[in-house]
């Protein structure tokens, strides 16, 4: 996938992650189509690990140009940083 072709979905629900996903924050997805048809979708975390979890927990959003910019620096960003 390219740079250009990144996806971002908001949490809606985190029924017992809630160490791992955050509602109403914006997270970056990775395409799998075997996930897809299992009714899941990979997401990358709160710890910058990509898992599955169920579709229906988040909502697949569009974002401006600038603000995938600054969403995609904050969430790779180092924890030193």
């Amino acid at each position: 996938m390219s740079e250009t072709e990144r996806q971002f979905a908001i949490c809606i629900r985190n029924d017992g992650y809630e160490e791992s996903l955050e509602p109403r924050k914006i997270y970056e997805i990775l395409e799998d189509s075997i996930a897809a048809q299992h009714g899941m979708i990979r997401v990358i975390d709160e710890e910058g690990e990509d898992y599955l979890y169920p579709k229906e927990w988040f909502l697949p959003i569009q974002l401006p140009e600038t603000i995938e910019q600054a969403v995609l620096e904050l969430t790779h960003r180092s924890p030193a940083a």
